[in-house]
């Protein structure tokens, strides 16, 4: 009975994790280049059933699932016209490199929607996170009399496999991402930003999937602590 209770109560916390994947989603449908995440789970450990006195029995038991990770879904989505001066999009794969000027960390975003900030030599362009936008030599853009001194390098991967995401709308690469290659092949729009690729209906099926799974994981529990009720009560 204490299995069924636990194992009941671990489903429940998975779906509310699920769901808070899916509230993110749903918060940013409307966020320059953001890409939609899903939920990755685990099974956590099996055991085997006890069988029968003399009997044998091969049937196994679980204790629950687990959120092992969150994927992220890099397909690209339409466009829409810029909110400023400097907006930029990228027509194909790749990203737009971004140097933190404090810390000199390296990010990647598919957000175009930059500005200006001034430095102690001038103005950059910036990311909306403040971070300096690069350009194909790896390069900080600097900007004179409201001209661009170059133009944001898009810079692909082997793949983008477990890519880190660093929030902000922004990634890091791992081991396995393999070096940042410079994308020539990749159009640079500018004017323009890349949408959202959140599918809205995909969402409210998976919220509706994910609440009902909820809904039955804590019947299970209340079901389980009404059995543990009935027990101790004839045992009294």
């Amino acid at each position: 009975m204490n299995a069924s209770f636990y194992t009941a109560s671990r489903g429940a916390r998975t779906q509310q994790e699920k769901l808070n994947v899916i509230s993110n989603n749903f918060a940013n449908i409307n966020t320059y280049g953001y890409k939609a995440k899903s939920s990755v789970f685990q099974d956590l450990m099996y055991y085997n059933m006890r069988a029968a006195a003399g009997e044998t029995t091969q049937l196994t038991s679980g204790t629950g699932t687990v959120l092992d990770h969150t994927n992220t879904d890099f397909g690209q989505s339409g466009f829409g016209e810029g909110a400023g001066g400097y907006d930029y999009a990228i027509s194909g794969d790749g990203f737009f490199m971004l140097r933190n000027p404090v810390t000199n960390e390296i990010s990647y975003t598919r957000n175009g929607h930059f500005s200006l900030s001034r430095r102690a030599d001038g103005f950059y362009l910036v990311s909306d996170s403040g971070k300096l936008v690069l350009d194909g030599g790896q390069n900080p853009i600097r900007v004179a009399a409201g001209v661009l001194q170059g133009r944001p390098g898009v810079y692909s991967f082997a793949n983008t496999d477990g890519m880190q995401s660093l929030g902000e709308n922004e990634f890091v690469p791992i081991p396995k991402n393999g070096a940042p290659v410079l994308n020539t092949e990749a159009k640079l729009l500018e004017g323009y930003l890349e949408m959202s690729n959140v599918d809205m209906a995909q969402e409210m099926a998976n919220t509706v999937e994910a609440s009902r799974a909820y809904s039955y994981m804590l019947k299970m529990v209340q079901s389980s602590d009404e059995i543990e009720q009935t027990i101790n009560s004839l045992r009294g």
